[in-house]
């Protein structure tokens, strides 16, 4: 008997057809860098973040928080037309269980960029010392 791969993804054409509609159903599974119209809004908020003295490396990891941020700024409005719906009587209890698996991602990814930004702030910091 074969054994069976569950995380390989849909088979069937079926299958890859419902699961290609899952980005269009709310955007959500595209990365936010890939929105060109989201670009000048990460951009700015990583220029925020980061400052105008900060390292190449303190640039990067602001960047990732920039995205991660945004993300779940997208997330949770995506959340409000759930929790709208849902006000008006419709199921969406998938709905919103979906949402809560994008959004820890993002948290996580955020949590992660962080601890990249806090790294990068002390590595200067003994760059300066050092000197």
């Amino acid at each position: 008997m074969k054994k069976i791969n569950r995380r390989s993804g849909p088979r069937t054409p079926l299958g890859k057809a419902r699961v290609a509609r899952n980005a269009r159903r709310h955007g959500l599974s595209l990365p936010v860098a890939a929105d060109m119209a989201l670009a000048p809004e990460i951009a700015v908020l990583a220029r925020e973040i980061a400052g105008e003295a900060a390292s190449d490396a303190r640039r990067a990891a602001a960047a990732r928080i920039a995205e991660a941020q945004i993300d779940l700024i997208r997330i949770r409005g995506v959340r409000l037309a759930v929790t709208e719906q849902l006000l008006a009587g419709k199921e969406v209890t998938r709905k919103l269980l979906r949402l809560e698996r994008y959004e820890r991602r993002a948290l996580s990814r955020r949590r992660l960029a962080l601890q990249d930004f806090d790294a990068a702030g002390w590595e200067a910091l003994k760059l300066k010392v050092v000197s």
